[in-house]
């Protein structure tokens, strides 16, 4: 796996975990082990990826925000407003 694979695959994770997922943002930190171009890189792709506002901390760290996506809206009504069943008339 190379720097670049295994630094995406962490800030995806990061990104995609529960608590980040239900706050709507996380705040990711470079490692000593991510390369300065792989870093630079990955940051490029998400200051470029629309739905994501993206902040840089004083202390080097990068926190981004994303609202909730017109598919989760319509997927949270359809589960909470699921029409009851009837019963069987017979």
């Amino acid at each position: 796996m190379t720097g670049m694979e295994r630094l995406s695959l962490r800030v995806s994770e990061m990104i995609n975990h529960p608590i980040a997922q239900l706050r709507r943002s996380v705040t990711i930190h470079k490692l000593d082990t991510d390369g300065d171009r792989e870093w630079e890189e990955v940051m490029g792709v998400l200051s470029e990826t629309d739905e994501l506002d993206m902040t840089i901390n004083d202390d080097g760290t990068i926190t981004l925000k994303w609202e909730m996506v017109a598919d989760e809206y319509r997927q949270v009504e359809a589960d909470e407003f699921e029409p009851e069943e009837e019963p069987v008339p017979f």
